[in-house]
């Protein structure tokens, strides 16, 4: 199947239209704290803003990530102006001047609310100081980048049985207590941060050819292969895991899944390893597969997890609705597939249609099974516009991802 220019011209206007006239201009205008500096902890959808809830190294490394990445393709200060702070409030208030890395969490003064490394966090911070490097050429920005990728492999590679463990202490030691969120299993290791360090190690490279961060990819690369991507009952990741790879969970979750397709095509084009990329594209499309059959709603969404009986939550949340648009549209490249194709625009009407928030701006954080969304924070303690696990991340990307493929 080709596509018609005309119908590519739509599709991508349709989403830079969206990104670059509600989605980045609302995070300009409502995120940063204009009184004590930074973001603000938490933004509930009708915009009441709860500046108690700690501010996470997370948020604000996706938030520098997202306008770096937005300046570099767009240009234009009010990027930039947004970039530069995230990357000023990263080194001021999370950079452990004493240990290396970044804190968990500070509050709004900038104390340290939780001293803990996580290696997700780690994993995000290097991934927006790469992206902001990339866009601006600051040295110190890739100076920390690299600094931080070392750090993971010092003190989170496990070099017996390959991968990374979820979590040290502040001075990089064994923590008991190693969940990335309190709805998490305390397994030593999992899909969400193996993807992220991926990720991470995907966007240095591009600007920091080095042997050893190449070597860690491609390992990492094959783990998510070998170790990570299991065929029961279908092909999907498995999310959490012991030291040995024993798979502790058989919960299914379609967003990681179809995200993980094309994050793994990515890292597998940077490394330019032609068996490894054949690998890869045919895991990839196994995935998307599995996540078109048995993931999707007749509405076009995608179903938020699975264990192997069926749909164990069938809401609605924004980020596997955006990682669909592309995960399904790398699936299409990869094999020109008409169903893969319509499975991402479909995907992107419903977006339009439910998750968009017409009245206040950006995307609401969860929906019914029936597309409503749920009450607003605190009523729902994850329904909110900006806060600890919401930010313009996984629709800034999709967006930028789109316009760029769809202009291939």
């Amino acid at each position: 199947m080709t596509i018609s220019p005309e119908l590519r011209l739509e599709f991508k206007q349709r989403i830079e239209n969206e990104i670059l006239n509600n989605v980045l201009p609302f995070w300009i205008r409502h995120a940063p704290d204009r009184e004590h500096g930074g973001f603000y902890g938490l933004i509930t959808n009708d915009l009441r803003v709860y500046n108690d809830v700690p501010r996470s190294s997370v948020l604000c490394s996706r938030i520098l990530w997202t306008f770096s990445a937005a300046y570099r393709l767009y240009g234009g200060e009010a990027y930039l102006d947004m970039a530069t702070m995230a990357f000023d409030e990263l080194l001021r208030h999370f950079w452990d001047r004493e240990y290396s890395g970044v804190f968990w969490a500070v509050d709004y003064q900038g104390n340290i609310v939780s001293d803990r490394k996580q290696i997700y966090a780690q994993a995000f911070a290097l991934y927006g100081l790469a992206e902001y490097y990339r866009a601006t050429r600051n040295e110190a920005s890739l100076e920390h980048a690299v600094e931080l990728f070392h750090c993971i492999e010092t003190y989170s590679h496990d070099r017996v049985n390959g991968g990374y463990f979820e979590a040290r202490d502040r001075r990089w030691q064994p923590s008991e207590d190693v969940r990335l969120s309190d709805k998490d299993l305390n397994a030593l290791k999992s899909m969400n941060t193996m993807l992220h360090v991926m990720e991470a190690y995907t966007s240095l490279l591009r600007v920091w050819d080095n042997g050893d961060l190449r070597h860690g990819l491609k390992e990492l690369v094959e783990v998510m292969l070998e170790q990570v991507l299991t065929a029961v009952p279908y092909d999907h990741f498995a999310l959490f895991f012991d030291e040995h790879w024993k798979p502790l969970s058989d919960r299914i979750s379609f967003g990681h899944d179809i995200e993980g397709s094309w994050l793994l095509t990515g890292a597998a084009e940077v490394l330019g390893d032609p068996a490894l990329l054949a690998r890869v594209q045919m895991a990839a499309l196994r995935l998307a597969q599995a996540v078109y059959e048995h993931g999707l709603d007749t509405d076009g969404s995608l179903f938020y997890e699975a264990d192997p009986a069926g749909i164990v939550n069938a809401d609605k949340h924004w980020w596997p609705q955006a990682e669909a648009v592309v995960g399904f549209y790398n699936a299409f490249q990869l094999s020109l597939q008409e169903h893969f194709f319509d499975a991402s625009y479909r995907c992107w009407d419903y977006i339009e249609r439910r998750v968009i928030d017409r009245a206040y701006g950006e995307w609401f954080y969860k929906l019914t099974r029936e597309g409503r969304p749920y009450p607003d924070y605190p009523a729902d303690p994850d329904q909110y516009k900006i806060g600890p696990w919401k930010c313009p991340y996984h629709n800034g990307r999709a967006g930028f991802e789109m316009a760029r493929r769809l202009s291939l």
